[in-house]
């Protein structure tokens, strides 16, 4: 953030998730308290408007903060299952907004079901986004995403199941810094016409909108912004939902794929073979427009205006907007 212009000011808190047996055990407590008036010694100097957190251990010195100099909040869920720290804090948030309709008996009062903030697609064309990454148009296009860094279990599956899936499918993969040598020696080993229908990539950023709109099945973990984003065009999922931090995203993928939105193969069952027998759903339209239809039923593409709603009227000291009004924001594209 600095690197970009924005003044970054840390406290001195940090993950309360140690588990093993070291000296943070006796300083995390420490931090914390320390935290706390670090806290309002920052929010006393800002006086901002309002406060928006995503929770986290963070938000806890913050949150308690905010509470004491009356500063109104907003904190945001994006899991079905709300974290501890949320749990811990909600009471302190003058709102709460969550994505899923479930959370909101996990917490108190009423919370507000906005989604997911996303990214625009808004004038993203299909056929003009597969060319921008060199992808055929001819053949059903396979995005594989494990998440902000390359997923090992992910890049092995394609490693595996390549050769296969070119034959029928084109696939952009975006496999991290590390898988990328790898994946480009094996898109050099296919046949001469059948290198276009890989693009491996080690990150995508601002072509990440080009990469979705070009797909027509997403696979990966089933991250909120992950969900959302593929929600908001109507994409099906085949999610392999990160196994640990509380299992989330479990329960994330669980929802979608009760509605008939995603499949699920849990991690240690992902490989080559279950790759490919799931990217066989692109053989069967009818299945195939079903899942579609599912996915595109949680779309909340107007998440971050509905976000944005809720944030401003705190910060104006308005009467918060009621629960229809905001979920007609989130379910309208921005």
């Amino acid at each position: 953030m600095p690197a970009a212009g924005y003044r970054l000011d840390r406290l001195w808190l940090r993950s309360l998730r140690t588990v093993d047996l070291s000296i943070h055990l006796l300083l995390d407590p420490l931090r914390l308290m320390a935290s706390l008036p670090q806290a309002l010694a920052l929010l006393g100097a800002w006086r901002p408007q309002a406060i928006f957190t995503t929770g986290g251990y963070v938000a806890i010195p913050v949150l308690a903060a905010a509470a004491v100099l009356r500063i109104p909040s907003l904190l945001w869920e994006g899991n079905l299952v709300a974290g501890r720290s949320v749990r811990a804090t909600a009471r302190l948030a003058s709102a709460i907004a969550v994505s899923f309709d479930e959370t909101r008996a996990r917490l108190p009062g009423r919370p507000y079901v906005t989604g997911t903030p996303i990214r625009s697609f808004a004038g993203i064309e299909r056929a003009a986004a597969r060319t921008r990454l060199d992808v055929p148009a001819d053949v059903p296009c396979v995005l594989v995403f494990g998440g902000s860094q390359g997923v090992r279990r992910l890049n092995d599956a394609v490693n595996a199941a390549l050769a296969a899936l070119v034959e029928k499918y084109a696939v952009v993969h975006v496999c991290g810094e590390t898988g990328l040598g790898e994946a480009r020696a094996l898109r050099e080993s296919l046949p001469g016409q059948l290198q276009r229908r890989y693009a491996p990539f080690a990150y995508l950023t601002t072509a990440m909108t080009d990469a979705l709109v070009a797909a027509d099945l997403l696979v990966g973990r089933a991250g909120s912004s992950t969900l959302a984003e593929a929600t908001a065009l109507g994409l099906p999922l085949i999610v392999v939902p990160y196994p640990h931090a509380g299992a989330h995203q479990l329960a994330n993928a669980r929802r979608l794929a009760e509605a008939g939105a995603a499949r699920i193969i849990p991690d240690e069952q992902f490989d080559g073979p279950a790759l490919l027998e799931a990217a066989a759903v692109l053989d069967d339209p009818d299945a195939l427009a079903e899942m579609q239809r599912a996915s595109r039923s949680f779309a909340r593409p107007g998440a971050a205006d509905a976000v944005a709603e809720l944030l401003v009227a705190l910060a104006e000291r308005r009467p918060l907007p009621d629960s229809a009004a905001i979920e007609q924001i989130a379910r309208a594209s921005p």
